[in-house]
């Protein structure tokens, strides 16, 4: 699975941006999808993660609340909503993919996901 993120670019504090996803090369509806984001000097960390049949979000604390995830299994799309952004959401964002049979919180590791995108880059600026 090929996976390709856009809607990265600079916006002020408190604006909003939306990150698309788009995978290609596989059977999109098989995937638990995601994303995980890596600022500067700092470790990768998971955001979200949506399940197979959009019935589960399991978001990261700091930002529940701002961000939505949520996907189109007919434009083989993920999507990360962001709201209310912050300085400390400037980051590397990386979509991901994953075959995993079951949902549970280990969907917060890295280790989980087969499949990475490129990532795109959001800048919050205060």
């Amino acid at each position: 699975v090929q996976l390709q993120a856009f809607g990265g670019g600079s916006v002020q504090a408190g604006g909003s941006r939306r990150l698309s996803c788009v995978a290609s090369g596989g059977t999109f509806s098989r995937y638990v999808m995601g994303w995980f984001r890596q600022a500067p000097g700092k470790e990768r960390e998971f955001v979200a993660a949506i399940s197979r049949d959009s019935s589960s979000t399991y978001l990261r604390d700091p930002v529940k609340g701002r961000f939505t995830i949520s996907r189109d299994d007919a434009k083989n799309t993920v999507y990360l909503q962001m709201s209310s952004l912050k300085p400390e959401d400037t980051a590397v964002y990386y979509c991901v993919a994953s075959g995993a049979s079951s949902w549970s919180r280990t969907l917060q590791l890295p280790s989980q996901y087969h499949y990475w995108g490129q990532g795109t880059q959001v800048t919050v600026s205060s």
